[in-house]
């Protein structure tokens, strides 16, 4: 009962006219008012913002804010893979024959995430992981690799949540919600960068176009809380034993190992 509750809610707000008029507020000097609060309520570190918050005309503009460069520090190496993302990494795992990954005790279906069975098919019995950003969280994307790209795509139209009770009750947010996906080559084999959208708002908006990405630099950014799913090949990646999962992470920090 709580789920179809929580479905019937989601699919009633999740339509063009309230993601409209959401961008709208956000994106409007109305909205300045509320960065303050917001800060507050998230607890977010004004020392390490590249610009005082007095700069941020709405509230669009400072959850795309950026950072001083010294406030994360890259973990640089060949074989290195760094976190794209201030986030949770909520799940970790094997992806099973048949293209699923479990998340919150739910199967997620790998094929639909990334569009066919043939592009799931590179993955199978590879390593997936799942970084949940909340809207407390920094939204630039980062390179967590050297690497070239192969091949970038986007999928799906509307957003659902990606929180704890969208993951739970919602359907398959992970494969269903727009989402933009890049192919990484690593030399050793491949893997894919999920960048998968939040309600109401679907923008991923990228930082460049090069067909080389550093490890490290922006990439890409959110306007709202969202998730990055990372997909690795069978035999390309060992996870730093260091980590117990569920834990925060931080844009730059080591979080495993190319093989």
């Amino acid at each position: 009962m709580q789920r179809h509750l929580y479905r019937f809610f989601i699919e009633l707000t999740n339509k063009r006219w309230s993601s409209r008029l959401l961008e709208r507020y956000t994106s409007s000097s109305l909205s300045k008012p509320m960065i303050r609060p917001f800060m507050k309520a998230y607890r977010i570190n004004e020392e390490e913002m590249a610009h005082p918050v007095e700069e941020y005309q709405t509230l669009h503009d400072f959850f795309m804010r950026k950072l001083l460069p010294e406030a994360r520090t890259i973990e640089y190496g060949n074989n290195h893979v760094v976190s794209p993302v201030d986030a949770r990494l909520a799940e970790t795992g094997t992806i099973t024959n048949g293209y699923k990954i479990i998340v919150k005790g739910k199967p997620y279906s790998v094929a639909e995430m990334l569009g066919s069975n043939e592009k799931a098919a590179h993955y199978e019995k590879g390593t997936f992981l799942v970084f949940y950003l909340s809207p407390s969280h920094y939204h630039r994307i980062h390179s967590p690799v050297d690497g070239e790209v192969v091949e970038k795509w986007t999928l799906g139209r509307y957003s659902y949540p990606v929180n704890h009770y969208g993951l739970k009750y919602g359907r398959e947010p992970l494969a269903k919600n727009y989402r933009e996906i890049t192919e990484l080559s690593l030399g050793s084999g491949k893997m894919a960068v999920v960048k998968v959208g939040a309600m109401f708002v679907n923008s991923i908006e990228r930082s460049h176009d090069r067909l080389v990405w550093k490890q490290g630099e922006e990439v890409a950014y959110f306007n709202f809380g969202s998730t990055v799913v990372l997909l690795f090949e069978p035999g390309t990646f060992m996870l730093n034993e260091q980590l117990t999962v569920p834990c925060e992470v931080k844009v730059g920090e080591k979080v495993g190992t190319l093989i």
